[in-house]
């Protein structure tokens, strides 16, 4: 048996808050999903003006790095991403058609080396993107941190 870390609602409103203070700081219109380890949602937020197609864009990345265990952007990272024309997962992104996204903006929340979930970003560009969810990361870090719990917030995570 194995005990494990569950990613609860107060902590995704933490999550969102802070990615969309950064969004802000940064004047993008983001939508931000965070979902759990099996990539259910546990918040959305579409900030106002941001694109409508941003909350299905923000699950699936979130969901992709939950459920892969990788940033979304290492898919296609050169030079040897997995999704890149032939190599090993090339096509992917057609497994689980609407759900699975192979482009930047999608995190997994990892905790004591755990994946928990997902965070993902839409509406900017990559580096927006980054930038947003990697403050979503490092709330969470704050949040936990005087817990004992370590969460990488680096943006290029590989579990």
């Amino acid at each position: 048996m194995k005990t494990s870390l569950k990613l609860e609602l107060e902590e995704a409103k933490v999550m969102i808050e802070a990615a969309k203070q950064k969004s802000e700081e940064i004047n993008v219109l983001e939508t931000i999903a965070i979902v759990d380890d099996g990539g259910y949602v546990i918040a959305l937020e579409r900030m106002n003006g941001a694109r409508i197609t941003g909350p299905e864009i923000a699950i699936a990345k979130a969901f992709t790095a939950a459920g892969h265990k990788r940033s979304t952007h290492l898919f296609n990272k050169e030079p040897n991403g997995p999704a890149l024309p032939g190599n090993e997962a090339f096509g992917i992104q057609h497994m689980l058609d609407g759900k699975f996204a192979i482009f930047v903006g999608g995190f997994p929340i990892v905790v004591n080396g755990e994946v928990v979930g997902g965070v993902g970003i839409s509406g900017g560009n990559g580096e927006q993107d980054t930038a947003v969810g990697t403050a979503a990361l490092k709330a969470l870090q704050d949040l936990v941190a005087d817990k004992g719990y370590e969460v990488i917030t680096d943006a290029d995570i590989k579990k």
